[in-house]
């Protein structure tokens, strides 16, 4: 630029070079080569996220625009920090209140402890189960099963209540899901009959997070409970235990209803 000269080299180039003669040769490029490898502008460590949303060529002398990347990639991870989370939230179309955010990383750092990355699909599915909120008096502290080709499964279950009880219970049944939802029966008191579940992965790879959707019958009445996790048993566990709510928030709904008609009645005679 000082002397006004053009090398003719089209730089945005680069990248896609780079990987149409990895294609021909078979031989990878290393991901922490300058320019050209996965890590040249992907930044895990919250401290260089921060950075980079603070004043880019903190950490960039270049832009990866002008190499043939796309764009940054702020890789979520173990080590990320808040402000990256949220900015990945925000791009994703969502908006979270302080306290929202604050549990959203919470189920954040114990996904990343899980998983060497993070995608997108995981990020959305933690942002909806922080915006549902909780559904009801009953939330799972502990979920521990034992299954086998020629024994019956186990599953011991520990439940937290609102007003802080903990309360623990085992079952056997003819495998870990029907095991698990026994033992909260026994537990909450409410019997539920598992009509349908539907499981798919949100994510690629071994460690993909699974969606579960189960429908459940208590009675004639039909509720619906979802969840999602690296353990499809805890998730369908997390799914019941929310329908299991639902039926025991229903019943306090209605008793609330009787009592103030009653009262109204006393009042009026």
């Amino acid at each position: 630029d000082h002397y006004g000269c053009d090398t003719r080299i089209h730089s945005e180039r680069l990248v896609p070079t780079s990987r149409l003669v990895s294609a021909i040769t078979g031989i990878l490029v290393q991901r922490n080569k300058a320019i050209v490898g996965r890590n040249a502008f992907a930044h895990e460590a919250g401290i260089h996220q921060d950075g980079m949303l603070k004043e880019r060529t903190t950490y960039e002398i270049m832009r990866p625009e002008d190499v043939g990347i796309s764009r940054t990639q702020l890789v979520l991870g173990k080590h990320s920090g808040r402000h990256a989370l949220r900015q990945r939230i925000e791009q994703l179309g969502f908006m979270l209140d302080e306290a929202e955010l604050d549990r959203a990383f919470a189920e954040f750092k114990q996904l990343a402890d899980k998983k060497k990355e993070v995608f997108d699909a995981d990020i959305e599915a933690i942002v909806l189960q922080t915006e549902e909120g909780a559904v009801g008096p009953w939330c799972i502290e502990e979920l521990t099963v034992s299954s086998g080709t020629h024994s019956m499964a186990t599953a011991a279950i520990k439940l937290r209540n609102q007003d802080g009880r903990l309360e623990e219970e085992a079952a056997v049944g003819i495998g870990p899901i029907d095991a698990s939802v026994k033992a909260i029966h026994r537990i909450v008191g409410v019997h539920v009959d598992l009509q349908d579940m539907q499981i798919h992965s949100l994510t690629v790879g071994e460690d993909a997070q699974g969606e579960v959707t189960v429908t459940v019958m208590h009675g004639q009445d039909r509720y619906r409970g979802w969840g999602v996790g690296t353990d499809v048993v805890l998730a369908t566990a997390h799914a019941v235990m929310q329908t299991v709510n639902q039926v025991v928030g229903r019943r306090r709904r209605a008793g609330r209803t009787t009592s103030v008609a009653k009262e109204t009645l006393a009042a009026a005679s």
